[in-house]
């Protein structure tokens, strides 16, 4: 285990933990062994997590001086540790009492942070702490679980005199989104996890000077993500969202049905917010409630293209026509619902799609952009061309369904073994509607007013091609192009399909 000394003499280790640029990662407790947090919901496909172990636990030495564990003394271990990373700026996350401390340092040394993460973090430093009726209101959320009337009255006993190990082990049931059998083994090692004689002085009288830290937090130029989990008592959403207002660009994400531990809880739930946020490619914008997660590229006031993923996508299926027409357009690629880095809100169908499609270009001041959509995400820009005829200025169709009902309909489909990039309730959603769609959505094909491209994979796509010839037939003012490259074309056959899209105008 690597290791480094810091300001006082003390040696403190560190762990490295998967790919992509560093994330510097404070965990919580205070003073827990950072082996609690895992790989954090699967982030370390995104990042390298680079996890300091706090002085007096897992690896690193305890200080001499006890007055050292002072949560405001170990700003200085955190700079320590990113001057022997050799970072000059760096993105750092914090859990717990982990954001505490990393949110004393972003005050500190705002020029040295690039952004910040701080998860379930509770509001002492800035003067926003978790009150008792809020703690109270929290706890009543589990008010119908079987386990809740012997854990309330646990709680309730909990008194000054009530050791700190036990104290936390009867709070732990509350912690968490549900007390299942992945909750319970993760909060058995909080004990052997956690230093208990040191963690008096993380909270120690002079640690923490509010007023102060609030007026530096609004020199922080760096973005700032508060995450907090919709069934925490510390913090409750509501002081989250008061923490979020202490800095100048804060965004502030509640995941549903979470606790203190929201990577336990729902790893993908807090996988997406949190890479979406960290990569410097992606922006989110909030459609209906949702948060969907967006890539652009392109000179900001070159005509908008909007590219529209099919099932199963996201937008970096689109990364290398994207880099093309990026040359002398402004492209927008998002991730719809349910794909990708956007929320997974569970509802589903292609008017649903339709519906946010709208809301995204309405959102992005994209009104008139062309859009390009493929297979469903096709669906959904035609369904919108027809409903909302202003939105669309071009419109090009690749390999999208015309809504014949299928024969034979389609059945339940499993989901395969593996992780999949998207909610599999998309499936059976879209399937439903595939067998016995609207029969509207055909009809109004002579409402779209927008010059359209339909772009046909041929006899190798699993298409009916003679619908491809169908809908052609149907809309006002189109071109219909074949190119051999099966359901994929832009993939299969970009340079053809790129030629097909100029030679359009796009």
């Amino acid at each position: 285990m690597p290791q480094f000394t810091t300001y006082d003499g003390t040696v403190l280790s560190y762990r490295t933990r998967g790919t992509g640029d560093p994330l510097l990662v404070l965990p919580g407790g205070p003073l827990r062994d950072a082996v609690y947090l895992g790989d954090l919901g699967g982030l370390t496909a995104h990042r390298t997590l680079v996890v300091l172990d706090p002085r007096g636990t897992g690896g690193s030495e305890a200080p001499a001086d006890p007055a050292g564990y002072r949560c405001d003394r170990q700003v200085a271990d955190v700079e320590a540790f990113r001057a022997h990373l050799g970072l000059d700026r760096i993105d750092l996350l914090g859990h717990s009492a982990g954001g505490t401390l990393a949110l004393l340092y972003a005050a500190a040394h705002p020029e040295r942070v690039r952004s910040l993460v701080l998860v379930t973090m509770r509001g002492r430093a800035v003067g926003l702490d978790t009150g008792d009726e809020e703690w109270d209101e929290a706890a009543e959320i589990f008010a119908d679980q079987p386990w809740y009337p012997e854990a309330r009255a646990a709680l309730e006993a909990i008194g000054p005199d009530t050791p700190m190990p036990e104290a936390a082990a009867i709070v732990m049931p509350f912690s968490y989104g549900r007390w299942d059998e992945a909750a319970r083994t993760h909060a058995a090692a909080l004990d052997e996890q956690t230093n208990w004689a040191a963690q008096p002085h993380y909270h120690a009288e002079g640690a923490f000077d509010p007023e102060a830290t609030r007026r530096a937090l609004k020199g922080l130029t760096a973005p700032v993500l508060v995450l907090a989990g919709a069934y925490d008592g510390g913090p409750t959403p509501a002081k989250a969202a008061a923490i979020a207002d202490c800095f100048p660009h804060a965004e502030l994400v509640v995941q549903p049905a979470a606790g203190h531990f929201p990577w336990v809880d729902d790893a993908g739930a807090f996988l997406r917010p949190v890479a979406a946020f960290l990569d410097p490619e992606v922006r989110t914008v909030t459609v209906d409630g949702v948060r969907l997660a967006y890539r652009v590229s392109g000179p900001e006031d070159a005509p908008p293209v909007v590219l529209v993923h099919g099932r199963g996508g996201n937008s970096t299926d689109w990364t290398d026509l994207a880099r093309e027409l990026a040359a002398d357009r402004r492209v927008y690629a998002p991730d719809l619902r349910g794909h990708g880095l956007s929320d997974w809100p569970g509802t589903y169908g292609f008017g649903v799609f339709r519906d946010e499609l709208g809301g995204f270009l309405k959102a992005l001041g994209l009104a008139g952009a062309t859009v390009v959509g493929h297979s469903m995400g096709g669906a959904a820009a035609y369904l919108l061309a027809q409903r909302e005829p202003e939105l669309i200025g071009r419109l090009v169709l690749e390999e999208a369904p015309v809504f014949f009902p299928l024969d034979p309909p389609r059945g339940p489909a499993e989901p395969p073994s593996g992780p999949v990039g998207l909610d599999w309730a998309v499936v059976g959603a879209t399937d439903a509607e595939l067998n016995d769609p609207d029969p509207a959505w055909r009809a109004d094909l002579s409402e779209i007013t927008a010059p359209t491209l339909i772009v046909a994979g041929g006899r190798s796509s699993h298409l009916p091609q003679e619908q491809q010839v169908w809908m052609a037939e149907r809309i006002q003012d189109t071109a219909l192009v074949t190119i051999k490259g099966g359901h994929l074309v832009h993939q299969n056959r970009p340079e053809k399909f790129l030629a097909a899209l100029r030679e359009f105008g796009v």
